[in-house]
């Protein structure tokens, strides 16, 4: 196995706990998820994101041709699992607004690390590559990246408690 299959077998493993976290996110009072349903599936994606993480570095020489990859990418997956502890906190104080807002900061944060884990594993210069020629893009399969929408929102204000704006 290569270490792009190894990088898009962890990102494929990501793929239902990020599904099942965007339709948690979509909750009513009294049908709020608990904090060991989020902290179960977020442990889950940051693991992926960590063991992902770990074989791009070693593909990539851990560093050599990319010196700051394993801080930055440890850095994200530092803010990644500061974002999975402020969903628990959200779930635990019944907010749905902020668990729904903090959970697509999860799922943006876990998309960036992806991106940086792509630009990492490839190679530095363009011994293969002429200038201006695009490299092919590894699928990840179906991403839930619908947001919620305004009426959701609004639907939603009744039952939870209402952020600053009032949504």
């Amino acid at each position: 196995m290569t270490a792009d299959d190894e990088i898009h077998d962890h990102q494929l493993r990501c793929q239902p706990y990020l599904l099942q976290l965007h339709m948690l996110a979509r909750v009513e009072a009294g049908l709020m998820p608990t904090a060991a349903e989020i902290g179960q599936r977020t442990a889950a994606v940051i693991a992926e994101v960590g063991a992902a993480s770990r074989v791009v570095l070693a593909a990539a020489g851990h560093g050599r041709r990319h010196p700051g990859a394993g801080p930055f990418l440890q850095a994200r997956l530092n803010r990644l699992t500061a974002a999975a502890e402020e969903a628990i906190a959200a779930t635990q104080d019944g907010d749905c607004a902020e668990l729904r807002r903090v959970l697509h900061r999860f799922e943006a944060l876990t998309s960036a690390i992806w991106t940086v884990q792509d630009a990492v594993r490839e190679p530095a210069g363009p011994p293969g590559r002429r200038l201006g020629q695009q490299r092919q893009p590894v699928s990840r399969g179906p991403r839930p990246t619908d947001s919620v929408s305004r009426r959701e929102l609004q639907a939603c204000a009744g039952h939870c408690h209402a952020g600053p704006l009032g949504i």
